[in-house]
């Protein structure tokens, strides 16, 4: 499986908010049993997306000014960026099937 980038409070507007590509940003931590079940999904969705949209990791520990910027209060969310905008939500684990039908819309 490829390796997602993760990117950081410092280059966050610039990888994400700036892109001319949707992103699909996934908020998750070491030590989050539910974020270790969803990583293999979105290193799927960084490798399928390819050319159509950007899939990054955000740690959650180390960049807490994003999560509290966007409100979240659990992990792991994914967040659709599109325009620099957020277009879409998802907390907690879902299916591969879900996800894909959530976001799918905005790629």
């Amino acid at each position: 499986m490829a390796e997602v980038p993760y990117v950081t409070e410092k280059n966050f507007k610039s990888e994400v908010l700036d892109s001319a590509q949707p992103v699909l940003v996934d908020f998750t931590a070491v030590w989050c049993g539910p974020c270790k079940m969803i990583a293999p999904i979105v290193e799927q969705l960084y490798t399928e997306w390819q050319g159509k949209a950007k899939v990054v990791k955000c740690d959650a520990d180390q960049n807490p000014n994003v999560l509290m910027q966007y409100g979240i209060m659990g992990i792991p969310t994914l967040i659709m960026f599109k325009g620099g905008k957020v277009a879409e939500r998802v907390s907690g684990y879902q299916p591969k099937d879900k996800l894909v039908a959530k976001f799918v819309g905005h790629i």
